[in-house]
């Protein structure tokens, strides 16, 4: 697949937005899976396709937070494989979950998410070494695994689930937990990438272009986060939630999303 220079633009130009959206908090694929299916691709590969990028995006993000050593690799790695094994099950049941029963769901989610990061604010930017030393009891890992087959099969705002989890069941406070969130993603994204690679549903040219822009907006991200710290990314993914709970009842959708980026 040959693409001109302006198409390289858009792709480049959208890929920075989704890596320090998805860096920050999460997201920013529908930006993305809306750029490539305006540039011609099916929802499916669209959804294939977003998995290259998100995988580089994460590999920079990753290499930041850790070298502040904000990622607990003990802890993320046994997290990690509950969520692969959901990421495994979920890409191979891809699209299969009703769309209206989706966005209720995923709506109801992250607006309590929200909420409690107003109403309840310390239990987000303080620490629970408690917790985080304790045994993880079984059920926990099964959340972690319920999260990964959503992740697997939409990935779209997976990281406000894995954010909320991270606080709520394992003590982190906000800025380690995005840092733990980008973690557990960069781990288990390749396993769906293959799946959706074993199935066709993947144009590789297009995702490595894109993944240019979001390992630019991850680094930007991640830097930002490290100087601006919590306070400032709490109120960032309280201003993301809004969109996208708008972006899933259609008041902002993908043709208003990508209209930004072929305005001429």
């Amino acid at each position: 697949m040959i693409f001109s220079w302006g198409q390289i633009c858009i792709l480049i130009c959208s890929g920075i937005l989704v890596g320090f959206i998805n860096t920050l908090a999460g997201g920013g694929t529908v930006i993305s899976i809306s750029t490539f299916m305006f540039m011609g691709l099916p929802p499916i590969v669209a959804n294939g396709t977003n998995r290259i990028a998100i995988f580089f995006q994460n590999i920079v993000a990753v290499y930041f937070f850790n070298k502040k050593k904000l990622i607990d690799w003990q802890r993320i790695i046994k997290v990690s494989v509950a969520v692969i094994v959901g990421s495994l099950l979920g890409a191979a049941l891809a699209g299969k979950m009703s769309d209206t029963l989706f966005k209720y769901l995923f709506a109801i989610v992250i607006v309590l998410f929200g909420l409690s990061m107003i109403f309840n604010s310390k239990r987000w930017i303080k620490e629970k070494p408690e917790m985080q030393h304790q045994k993880m009891a079984w059920w926990k890992y099964l959340i972690f695994l319920v999260i990964g087959i959503y992740s697997g099969f939409i990935h779209v705002g997976c990281g406000y689930l894995f954010l909320a989890a991270l606080v709520l069941l394992n003590g982190n406070e906000l800025l380690k937990a995005n840092a733990m969130k980008n973690t557990i993603v960069l781990l288990y994204i390749p396993f769906s990438l293959m799946v959706f690679a074993f199935q066709g549903n993947v144009c590789w040219t297009m995702g490595l272009i894109h993944s240019i822009g979001n390992m630019i907006g991850a680094a930007v991200a991640a830097k930002f986060a490290l100087k601006s710290g919590q306070n400032v990314v709490k109120y960032i993914l309280l201003a993301l939630i809004v969109v996208v709970v708008l972006q899933l009842f259609g008041v902002i959708t993908p043709e208003s999303i990508t209209s930004l980026f072929t305005k001429k």
